[in-house]
């Protein structure tokens, strides 16, 4: 099969032709139809914290139809069309029958996308109401994961959010918030190029503002954000956020920062500021992101801005490390 293969951290990926997955018992192979680019594929390209390098294959936002399955399987039939859910586990222990699978102690993450067949398991494999396309089943895990960060923070109904960051996450944040009862939503960037897409997503405003960005995040909210979702990963926003969010407020860390940050630990106690980091998601908030859109959520799919061809992964990624209008990128690896 092709696949867009890491060659190394802070090289291009490369377009190589790599063996078929085979199944062992209890796997599915897949073959996929749609998988998005992550900003954390992105990173792992990077950053060797992430564990990625040479022969990597990349891609755990995907969605495809079965092909073959391995001995035990039950619950899926070839040609069933599924959305991948990226988090590894066993499927049998506590954890994972209450949908807490990233507590699982077999949890691993799963790539593979970036390429023409991925090997699965039964257990991630979430078949696709007639409703859904498989692009959709390519967004329900960055869906899945905003939707995680919405619920860990106590939103209440009227609550002030403010999102820092409009990417895919961002703007999945202001989806939900906006969905759940927030009483104004405000997205914050350093850039133009998502406002349209963030308040057709359900923001009541955006602000762009680098010479007074604390006062213009204030003047839109009507006052300081009960709940900040920081959605960057960079340093220098969590101590951001505390200015930003009033006393006894909430922010929810869902941006992927590896590297040690700093912020006034002080300043966050004297306002009593609760701090709450969100990973992942559960198998009931992955199911609940793809209900919302087997229901007629149509907000989501405006996150994907381009679909290409396997070949063009190569370029597209390096592309996608400059900030431009493109929002979520779908590869297509049949077309």
């Amino acid at each position: 099969m092709r696949a867009a293969v890491m060659q190394g951290l802070h090289k291009p990926l490369a377009i190589q032709t790599v063996a078929d997955p085979v199944p062992g018992e209890g796997e599915v192979v897949v073959r996929v139809g749609r998988c998005g680019i992550c900003g954390s594929d992105l990173h792992m390209t990077e950053d060797p914290a992430y564990g990625q390098g040479a022969g990597s294959i990349l891609g755990h936002e995907f969605a495809g139809e079965v092909i073959e399955l391995g001995k035990s399987v039950e619950g899926l039939a070839k040609g069933d069309l599924v959305a991948v859910s990226p988090l590894k586990s066993c499927g049998a222990c506590p954890a994972c029958l209450a949908g807490n699978v990233s507590w699982c102690d077999a949890f691993g993450l799963q790539g593979g996308g970036y390429a023409e067949y991925a090997l699965t398991m039964p257990n991630q494999c979430v078949k696709l109401p007639k409703s859904a396309s498989l692009a959709d089943g390519a967004i329900i895990e960055p869906l899945a994961v905003a939707l995680h960060g919405v619920a860990m923070s106590g939103l209440r109904i009227g609550d002030k959010v403010l999102i820092l960051g409009a990417g895919p996450i961002g703007l999945a944040c202001a989806f939900w918030a906006r969905r759940m009862g927030a009483g104004r939503v405000v997205v914050q960037d350093v850039a133009e190029w998502q406002k349209d897409r963030a308040l057709a997503m359900g923001a009541h405003d955006f602000v762009a503002d680098r010479s007074d960005s604390l006062g213009a995040a204030e003047r839109a909210l009507g006052g300081k954000a009960d709940v900040v979702f920081e959605c960057v990963g960079v340093p220098g926003l969590i101590a951001q956020a505390v200015e930003q969010v009033r006393a006894r407020g909430a922010i929810v860390l869902l941006g992927l920062c590896t590297v040690p940050d700093t912020f006034n630990s002080f300043a966050m106690l004297s306002k009593e500021v609760r701090l709450i980091t969100s990973a992942f998601f559960t198998a009931h908030e992955y199911h609940a992101a793809l209900d919302a859109l087997d229901r007629g959520a149509a907000e989501p799919r405006l996150l994907v801005t381009e679909t290409i061809p396997l070949r063009r992964t190569p370029a597209v990624f390096e592309a996608l490390r400059r900030r431009t209008e493109q929002c979520k990128v779908l590869i297509e690896p049949g077309a």
